[in-house]
């Protein structure tokens, strides 16, 4: 048994890997979406599906629509177990990359990023990195929170968690797990690229320039998602967090995946970055394909947007593959599709989960 369900997140993650076999299904979690996904979707899915036990709990990184909802489940669980309640689920074990630990080893990065918010006016005008400022402190509540609940972190593979230090694949029961993200050199890039970005920014804000500091939020880099394979009963499935798609296919590329034409292919491969087209590319699309794409987003930030759609539509037609995009949400972008590339004729179908529904499930095998 292996079935993927894709919750109810809005413009986030949130997801549901069932495994095992009917009489004893097994659950792990990857991301908790953004604020409200627990209360609002997570909470019902995790008490009707996983009987009380959740074998682990993954993290992709940092973004407060990924990891939100885990604060809040953790919430959640300290309340129970102060109110003497039986609590929701228990956790065997929790995977999570702390940004110091990924992309600021000498402590150097954060204080950096919070000296620029410290700048009068610069909290409101740089949305971008307050953003990334607050998850590096919610990473941190989270690690907390686990130690608290006595939830081993990292357990299975070196901290941090990288495709160079995790060597082996972690299997549980039919279930294994092969990470592909981050590499240490992709982790090493973005270090160099936050410095960049740290000295134009400082330098644009000490200009004293309004203009200039009103544009000085623009282009924040991207955080480092752990990527996995998830393999069940000879299927698999591609779980990428908000991973770049140059950065991934190194990933994949370094664990030997790839055919003497630079080609993998899987099961399912869920879409990164809520299917941003600043983080993906046809070329992408031709040469890690898949049979069923989910995309967990609402329209938010114009995601998905609709090249990412198009890139994906056009190079499964030209490979004559018959594909499945699965999209948590309807969109503008997801009805401008339909319209531009009829199903039937571009040789896709489009399947949304239902209104008022908490989760939609993808049956691998």
């Amino acid at each position: 048994m292996f079935t993927l369900h894709a919750i109810q997140a809005e413009f986030g993650d949130c997801l549901l890997l069932e495994y095992g076999n009917a009489a004893d299904p097994r659950f792990i979690l990857v991301d908790g979406g953004p604020p409200r996904t627990f209360p609002d979707h997570l909470s019902a899915v995790l008490a009707q599906k996983t009987g009380g036990a959740l074998e682990r709990v993954i993290l992709s990184h940092v973004d407060a629509d990924h990891i939100a909802g885990l604060l809040e489940l953790f919430a959640e669980l300290r309340r129970q177990r102060g109110d003497g309640e039986a609590e929701l689920v228990t956790l065997g074990g929790l995977w999570h990359n702390s940004f110091a630990s990924t992309l600021d080893p000498e402590g150097v990065i954060a204080p950096r990023l919070a000296g620029l918010l410290a700048v009068n006016g610069m909290a409101a005008a740089m949305d971008h990195t307050a953003i990334s400022v607050l998850g590096i402190g919610e990473g941190n509540s989270l690690r907390q929170s686990a130690l608290l609940h006595q939830v081993p972190l990292n357990a299975d593979l070196p901290d941090p968690i990288t495709v160079d230090s995790a060597q082996q694949a972690v299997t549980f029961d039919n279930l294994t797990l092969t990470v592909v993200g981050p590499t240490q050199a992709n982790l090493d890039a973005l270090r160099e690229k936050w410095e960049e970005w740290l000295d134009e920014r400082e330098a644009a804000v000490a200009s004293g320039d309004p203009v200039v500091m009103a544009n000085s939020d623009t282009s924040v880099p991207n955080l480092s998602s752990i990527c996995v394979i998830a393999e069940a009963d000879g299927r698999t499935a591609l779980l990428t967090g908000d991973a770049r798609s140059d950065f991934l296919y190194e990933g994949l590329k370094a664990k030997g995946l790839l055919d003497q034409l630079g080609r993998v292919h899987f099961d399912l491969l869920k879409v990164p970055h809520h299917g941003s087209d600043r983080n993906i590319t046809r070329w992408f699309f031709e040469h890690v394909t898949a049979d069923r794409y989910v995309i967990s987003a609402n329209g938010k930030h114009g995601n998905p947007d609709l090249p990412t759609l198009l890139w994906l539509v056009d190079a499964a037609r030209a490979g004559q593959r018959q594909v499945e995009i699965i999209v948590t949400n309807e969109t503008d972008s997801t009805r401008e599709l339909l319209q531009v590339r009829p199903p039937a004729a571009s040789g896709y179908t489009l399947t949304i989960l239902p209104t008022g529904s908490d989760s939609i499930a993808v049956q691998l095998a």
